[in-house]
């Protein structure tokens, strides 16, 4: 009887110093980690100052409204959906390198890739003061 209740006490006065808190202490400085060098190529994907449809948004939904023409095909078969198209606003504003990310029936991708070519400058995207090139995502949605 007596060695029931003598083990649990020598575990629990074992285990005692492995309750105790240790406190550390760090006496060199952090390490400082240079920051890299974006390349002038390579565009940013966000920037301080977003680029800008001419107008604002309301214009370039307008814009888009009034510029796309709904496939044929697509409307025969009651399709409806998301393309979204991505591009590069360059430092002058203008739009290269559109290409669809997602799209869901090939008539409406070529017809957003179409409207998203040919739309005019943009007010280009600025970083420290500096207008640079920025890649921007935009979803042109396909209803009846």
């Amino acid at each position: 009887m007596k060695l029931r209740t003598t083990l649990p006490l020598l575990a629990l006065l074992a285990c005692t110093p492995c309750l105790a808190q240790n406190e550390v202490i760090i006496t060199e400085e952090p390490v400082a980690i240079p920051e890299q060098a974006q390349d002038p190529n390579e565009p940013f994907t966000v920037v301080e100052e977003m680029p800008q449809f001419p107008g604002g948004q309301e214009a370039l939904f307008a814009y888009i409204g009034k510029e796309m023409k709904y496939p044929e095909d697509a409307v025969e078969n009651g399709v409806q959906g998301v393309v979204y198209v991505t591009f590069v606003v360059e430092t002058d504003g203008k739009i290269s390198g559109a290409r669809v990310l997602r799209g869901f029936f090939g008539e409406c991708d070529k017809e957003a890739l179409r409207v998203v070519s040919g739309m005019p400058n943009w007010i280009p995207g600025k970083q420290r003061g500096k207008e640079v090139r920025v890649q921007y995502n935009l979803p042109i949605r396909f209803k009846l």
